[in-house]
């Protein structure tokens, strides 16, 4: 079995065991992702993560567990890093607008390598802090960049009537929901099962209030 089929199989056994059905093309297109991430990161140093099958893991498999939770025509990543999860969703779920903000010049430079090689139709990625982001998105994805009262203070503009923030976290986090600012609600917390990941997961579905 080669490499790539070995991180096709992983992938896809994965997937199964989230019960999510994903268009044709999309694990390889995945595996595509991973890969360019994987070639970049020997270089440029985007993410911690090294090993080929951990990425399946620690990046594809956990962005995707929250795709049952995204909604509406547009969504911001906030703090996406080399496009975690604003990539995996946009090749799973494909025909939404997204906007990939990083503040670091070298990961922005790998999301725009990323959409052109990849053909990702409506994302774009913006270099900026994300307190100085202007629009409105129906969704908004997180994956543990700050505390749920930074994300909000910073990005809570951001969010449109009726959206949903979608927050990723670790650990359970009890001791950051009193400082989640006014205006804003958890609407639901869910305790997430990525396959092969032994670590925690939480997401917690935040709205106005």
């Amino acid at each position: 079995m080669t490499a790539r089929a070995a991180l096709q199989a992983r992938l896809e056994q994965g997937i199964a065991e989230l019960g999510l059905v994903l268009p044709a093309a999309a694990v390889s297109r995945l595996l595509d992702y991973q890969a360019l991430l994987q070639r970049w990161n020997a270089a440029y140093n985007l993410t911690a993560v090294r090993d080929p099958a951990e990425m399946v893991t620690r990046h594809l498999l956990d962005s995707l567990a929250i795709l049952p939770f995204v909604q509406g025509a547009t969504l911001a990543d906030l703090g996406t890093g080399p496009g975690l999860p604003g990539i995996p969703l946009a090749i799973a779920a494909p025909g939404r607008e997204i906007l990939l903000v990083d503040s670091n010049g070298k990961k922005v430079r790998f999301l725009r390598e990323a959409i052109r090689s990849l053909k990702l139709d409506g994302v774009r990625a913006v270099q900026s802090r994300v307190e100085d982001v202007q629009g409105q998105f129906d969704c908004i994805t997180a994956r543990a960049f700050a505390s749920l009262a930074e994300m909000l203070g910073w990005g809570g503009h951001l969010l449109a009537p009726g959206g949903v923030w979608l927050a990723m976290k670790g650990k359970r986090p009890d001791d950051e929901l009193p400082g989640i600012p006014a205006g804003f609600a958890v609407r639901a917390m869910h305790a997430l099962t990525v396959p092969g990941l032994p670590a925690e997961r939480h997401l917690l579905v935040l709205a106005r209030a």
